[in-house]
């Protein structure tokens, strides 16, 4: 009776052990690029593969005296879907990625004086490593480019809003160099 009821207690165990599927992480390079708040969430769909989702978000405008209009700015929102695959073991060494990706930004070019903003729309890869410091820790390093379609339009300053140039082009821009840290459950 013992036994039997040991074996039906391990086997609800096992039906109901909680597996590290999910992934939050940000990255930290991206925070230090004018303050850049980001966060992806990932989810473990297979041995070799997570489903991964992201955001970012930077509101903040610098004060800058040498400057016309006297701001530096890299305002954005931008949000992206995309699949990992991992080469050893999800979660755990190389992988590499794809996603697609949707940003709106404001950025103010210092050497040039003048701003521009628009939307983009466009897909990713990159590649990298993902070390595991603990069994709920890892420190991600990685590099990626992105390309799409760019919608549009440069002011002469800052504050003026008169446009020198608008329309739409085609891109490829460096997307993100990662030094994330990712929290496992």
């Amino acid at each position: 009776m013992r036994l039997s009821a040991c074996m039906v207690a391990m086997m609800l165990a096992a039906c109901f052990a909680w597996a590290q599927n999910w992934s939050v992480s940000s990255n930290m390079i991206g925070l230090a690029d004018m303050g850049t708040l980001n966060a992806s969430a990932s989810y473990a769909v297979a041995k070799h593969w997570s489903v991964t989702a992201g955001v970012r978000y930077n509101p903040f405008s610098f004060r800058d005296g040498s400057m016309e209009g006297g701001a530096v700015r890299k305002m954005q929102r931008g949000a992206s879907l995309g699949a990992r695959y991992w080469l050893w073991h999800v979660y755990s060494g190389w992988w590499m990625s794809a996603q697609a990706q949707y940003q709106e930004y404001n950025f103010t070019k210092k050497k040039a004086g003048n701003t521009s903003e628009g939307d983009r729309i466009g897909a990713a890869v990159s590649a990298g490593y993902s070390y595991m410091v603990a069994p709920w820790l890892n420190v991600e390093l990685g590099l990626g480019f992105w390309s799409g379609y760019d919608k549009y339009k440069v002011y002469d300053c800052p504050t003026c809003g008169l446009t020198v140039e608008q329309g739409s082009r085609v891109f490829l821009s460096p997307e993100d160099v990662i030094l994330a840290l990712s929290i496992i459950f």
